[in-house]
């Protein structure tokens, strides 16, 4: 396993090894049973991104919320709502909501400046304000 390094080499060859006996009748149906094995321990042993957690909510109580925001909230996209959130609500950064969420990070500053601007007309805001 020359991807992962002499260090993850270990590791991809035990997954790969343990899924060959478990599955060794169908292992022995592939065209390429060593290619298999190697993509299975490649897989199986590849580090996995640890998901940011949210804050928890004893910290980011807001005491006083416009009553009509969270419907405001409700008619945006699912990704402008998720990104105005992550960025103003949770103080993440443009670079952690696009890794959240799969997208580039210009793409989250224009789902944000489209939820700000929408969230203005219908809240009735001034651009200044």
């Amino acid at each position: 396993m020359v991807v992962r390094g002499t260090d993850g080499a270990d590791e991809a060859t035990a997954e790969a090894m343990a899924w060959g006996w478990e599955n060794a009748a169908r292992l022995t149906e592939l065209g390429n049973p060593i290619g298999y094995l190697y993509r299975v321990g490649l897989t199986r042993s590849a580090p996995r991104i640890k998901p940011r957690q949210l804050p928890d909510p004893i910290e980011m109580r807001i005491p006083e919320v416009e009553p009509k925001l969270i419907p405001a909230l409700l008619e945006l996209s699912e990704q402008q709502r998720a990104a105005v959130w992550l960025v103003h609500g949770c103080r993440w950064s443009y670079a952690e909501v696009a890794e959240a969420l799969d997208i580039g990070r210009s793409t989250v500053g224009t789902h944000v400046s489209r939820a700000l601007e929408a969230l203005r007309v219908k809240l009735e805001v001034a651009q200044d304000a």
